[in-house]
């Protein structure tokens, strides 16, 4: 693809997400929000135009990373969200509702519906796992609307029977929803392959001039995309891991979900199509070369922390010395559960003379990793510029198999087992 030319002056709005109320209910039947802070609110409007009245784009916080996002019902303001990112075409995008309301209004067509009825267009076995994460980082598989009601693009669901659709729980984004009343595709608001963006710099960094508008709410919460499940298949799947771990699916899920199989694909087949971003093409990859230390499953290895730091030093030497990488030096370390507190600059230049350290450790639980993930692969990539980061893996349990997910793909083939 070629790459997009300049074409906006992008604005910078804040918006305060504390001044965002919405009734106990709103996610079901559609309330509108109030909004105490008048600047919060313009700036709201004026996106919230953008979106139902243009074919452009605006980018804004959820709780999980910032999304780019554009009507879900509107073929150019898709193909706008794929030119601004420089992504493929091929990649379904998730569609954000407001509330049940207004999925089934606006992408189903069907009004006024009773109470007992609001989730008539959502499968029960959906019923109880959305009952209790939405709203939330939480995305479902649904069929899409017959065929004579064509109101989700062809280039939103990328032309297949199913679309991907959630409730975010980020105030400013459930606002702009509700106050466009429009269901927004928004894909992360990054250049294609790049981490996704958890700060409204990391969204100017990557899309300045191509999109016109970014909403500053703050730094996202969560970190890591939702998680995508597929109720629609038998045993239901875990397609995406994410915001919630697939042990609160299976827990939360009752006892349709208890059999949930996780998609575990490492490549996809050239013109295979998907049911879920994500799943397609690189992702999530800085400038610089990521190195992922895999954490080794045997318990009984290497257990002292000499060992430790002598497996580590070991693995960047092997580094160094391989085609392409003798020029580096700029490395970062970013470091986790057993490398924190161990590797300090001095250790490694006393064994890696000549080179350039920079050390930050990730967090030391799986939910301060996932929050931190995108921002420090960034922060070393955009801002310090090293030329190798070296990161330390977690092991895939609760949080550790989003966070897993995300560093294995941005890292490709450079997976290494550390400890």
């Amino acid at each position: 693809m070629t790459t997009l030319q300049h074409t906006f002056k992008t604005k910078i709005l804040k918006v305060d997400p504390s001044c965002i109320h919405f009734p106990p209910n709103a996610h079901l039947d559609g309330s509108l929000p109030t909004i105490t802070d008048p600047a919060t609110e313009d700036a709201l409007l004026e996106a919230a135009k953008i979106i139902r009245d243009t074919d452009e784009t605006v980018a804004f916080p959820t709780e999980t990373v910032y999304g780019l996002g554009g009507s879900s019902l509107n073929d150019n303001s898709v193909k706008n969200i794929y030119k601004a990112k420089n992504r493929p075409s091929d990649n379904p995008l998730i569609s954000h509702v407001s509330s049940v309301d207004q999925l089934n209004r606006k992408i189903y067509l069907q009004s006024n519906l009773k109470k007992n009825s609001l989730l008539n267009n959502i499968p029960k076995n959906y019923h109880s796992l959305i009952k209790k994460l939405w709203p939330g980082p939480l995305t479902i598989i649904l069929p899409t609307p017959n065929p004579e009601i064509q109101t989700l693009s062809k280039l939103t669901t990328a032309d297949q029977p199913t679309f991907a659709v959630r409730i975010p729980s980020n105030p400013v984004a459930r606002a702009l929803i509700a106050l466009s009343d429009t269901p927004i595709a928004a894909p992360s608001a990054n250049a294609s392959t790049r981490p996704s963006p958890t700060q409204a710099s990391h969204v100017f960094h990557d899309l300045q001039g191509r999109i016109p508008l970014i909403l500053d709410g703050g730094s996202c919460d969560v970190g890591v995309e939702s998680t995508v499940i597929d109720g629609l298949s038998s045993p239901p799947m875990l397609l995406r891991p994410g915001g919630f771990t697939y042990e609160q699916i299976v827990r939360l899920g009752g006892e349709q979900w208890s059999n949930c199989k996780v998609e575990n694909k490492k490549t996809v087949a050239k013109g295979e199509k998907v049911r879920t971003p994500g799943m397609k093409y690189k992702h999530y990859s800085p400038s610089a070369k990521v190195v992922l230390l895999v954490p080794n499953d045997d318990k009984s290895s290497l257990t002292t922390a000499s060992e430790k730091i002598q497996k580590f030093i070991d693995i960047i030497k092997s580094e160094l010395t391989k085609p392409n990488s003798m020029s580096a030096i700029n490395i970062a370390v970013l470091s986790s559960c057993q490398l924190t507190d161990l590797i300090t600059s001095d250790i490694l230049l006393k064994h890696v003379p000549n080179k350039k350290f920079l050390i930050q450790s990730l967090g030391t639980d799986g939910e301060t990793i996932q929050t931190n993930l995108f921002s420090a692969l960034r922060k070393v990539d955009e801002e310090d510029k090293v030329d190798i980061i070296f990161v330390e893996g977690i092991h895939e349990t609760g949080e550790g198999l989003a966070i897993m997910n995300r560093l294995k793909k941005a890292a490709g083939e450079n997976n290494l087992v550390l400890f």
